[in-house]
């Protein structure tokens, strides 16, 4: 069987030999993914620990939820807890690289959120958006690349062989929820 890069695209993982094969020597991007995930998941992690533990000098459920209701969101504490459970899980998921599409949804879906929160504060920091932007684009990535060898979901049955159509079909549903969640605001 012949292997051309393209080929990952149209195959599922279990056809593409040094997928299939896990004698097959790590690569490099096996250790970018793992750097990718680990970084990234465990700062949004630490972000859903703030919102709901107050640790790492984060408000709490209280402060958040009266931030969201400041923001306009209807029943403010109750949108901290989805906030802060979906930051947590899914920035556990990608970093232990388990179920990856559905947690790079989750860290999308709140990232979306965020954008929309600080569209009007420009680009750049103190208050703009491009924090926010670098990690919905990381979760996309991961959601589209998959978590990479040295990741928990090649332990799972089912979802061992990542398929680029998951990750585009959790990154979609990362967006929708986001929107919907969106058009509950004031």
């Amino acid at each position: 069987m012949s292997f051309s890069p393209g080929d990952a695209l149209e195959h599922p993982a279990s056809d593409v030999p040094h997928l299939r094969d896990r004698t097959t020597p790590l690569h490099a991007y096996d250790a970018g993914l793992l750097l990718l995930r680990l970084s990234l998941g465990l700062i949004v992690a630490s972000h859903g620990s703030q919102k709901l533990f107050g640790w790492f000098s984060g408000p709490g459920l209280t402060g958040t939820g009266q931030l969201f209701t400041s923001l306009g969101y209807p029943s403010g504490r109750t949108m901290a807890v989805i906030a802060g459970l979906s930051e947590l899980l899914g920035g556990l998921g990608l970093a232990s690289g388990l179920l990856t599409p559905l947690a790079a949804a989750a860290v999308v879906g709140m990232m979306v959120n965020a954008i929309s929160v600080k569209w009007h504060g420009g680009f750049f920091i103190p208050n703009g958006m491009e924090y926010e932007l670098v990690l919905a684009a990381g979760a996309t990535a991961l959601a589209l690349t998959g978590p990479g060898r040295l990741a928990a979901d090649r332990h799972v049955p089912g979802i061992r062989d990542h398929r680029i159509g998951f990750g585009i079909l959790a990154v979609a549903l990362g967006v929708l929820i986001a929107v919907v969640v969106l058009l509950l605001r004031n």
